[in-house]
């Protein structure tokens, strides 16, 4: 069994997903230029449009993500070219801006690595998460919105993160490579961590193919996601996206634990299931892995790079925070916690 996901014809290449709908002034100019040949007309793609921009707004968050998915799958109809227009990167270049100055604001920094990751190991109060609630008490209606908002990222598991391999060497290198290699299916393409949850998505009754619920998805979504792509994509900030990462790694087997737990609650097909609990053992050992061998041996080597890495943890946690946060207040009102209903 190889290929692509469900539904894919075997040796077709993926296609891209349609462009989403606009959510504001810039990323209807950003869809708006996606549309034409490249270069775009002059002042079509202004960088000081993003001075006044919400940097964690509907607007912001889904221009850069526009931005960011040309180095994924792209749109279709969208001409690869567009993928490093001088115009649309100095655009991107400011948005980025703005929303990394947020960023920095939230968080509180210092350098202290080893007390970040320990404190990942503590679980919040029970009941306090959206994986706790889910497992006591969520129903299918709600597990289909925390899928839909996932599949985001799930669909390109490990995608963003492939990026940090080059910028590191040693055991450092060696350590992501043997996480990643897991991510991927172990050279087995019927294993690889995106396909699985195409077909847990499938098995909830939801469409599986990549970037079908971009317009479904809030800012605060988008934010967990275009972080890993931002992180991902400079080199200069190798040190936050191994902070990120050992985020993933650290908190992912007790979460997926949990929610393995809701699904069989909820009397889910086993194809449902064994996504997450693919991640119960293997995450476990991905989170010694990240911490000891990846970030451990990243910082014997640039021991400068540990504000930066602790930045990477605690960014991270906001942005998730923020997430869980939209999530919960929704449910707790009786409403959904999408942007659009699940059937538009």
């Amino acid at each position: 069994m190889t290929g692509g996901p469900p539904g894919t014809p075997e040796g077709t290449p993926p296609a891209g997903p349609p462009l989403p709908r606009p959510r504001g002034p810039i990323s209807a100019a950003v869809r708006g230029a996606l549309t034409q040949a490249p270069p775009p007309a002059p002042s079509a793609l202004a960088p000081q449009w993003a001075r006044a921009a919400d940097p964690l707004g509907e607007d912001l968050q889904l221009s850069l993500y526009l931005c960011y998915e040309l180095h994924y799958r792209g749109f279709a109809g969208v001409a690869e070219d567009w993928e490093w227009q001088p115009d649309l990167l100095r655009l991107r270049e400011a948005l980025e801006g703005r929303f990394l100055a947020a960023l920095r604001e939230a968080v509180p920094g210092g350098a202290d690595v080893a007390g970040e990751l320990d404190a990942l190991l503590v679980e919040p109060a029970r009941g306090a998460g959206v994986t706790h609630r889910l497992q006591s008490h969520g129903t299918w209606e709600r597990m289909r919105e925390y899928l839909v908002h996932r599949s985001l990222y799930q669909l390109k598991e490990a995608d963003p993160q492939a990026w940090l391999i080059p910028r590191l060497v040693g055991q450092a290198k060696a350590s992501l490579v043997a996480v990643e290699f897991d991510e991927f299916g172990a050279g087995h393409g019927e294993r690889v961590h995106a396909r699985l949850f195409a077909e847990l998505m499938a098995g909830a009754g939801l469409d599986p193919a990549y970037g079908r619920y971009v317009d479904h998805a809030p800012a605060a979504t988008l934010a967990t996601v275009n972080l890993m792509s931002l992180l991902g994509l400079h080199r200069s900030l190798r040190g936050a996206m191994a902070g990120h990462f050992a985020v993933l790694e650290i908190t992912s087997s007790p979460g997926s634990q949990r929610l393995a737990r809701a699904l069989e609650r909820l009397g889910a097909e086993p194809r449902c299931v064994r996504f997450f609990t693919e991640h119960i053992e293997a995450d476990a050992v991905h989170e010694q892995l990240m911490r000891r061998c990846v970030i451990g041996d990243f910082l014997a080597r640039e021991p400068d790079q540990a504000a930066a890495v602790a930045f990477g943890v605690q960014v991270t946690n906001y942005l998730e925070a923020r997430w869980s946060d939209r999530l919960l207040t929704a449910w707790d009102a009786d409403r959904s916690s999408l942007r659009l209903p699940l059937d538009a």
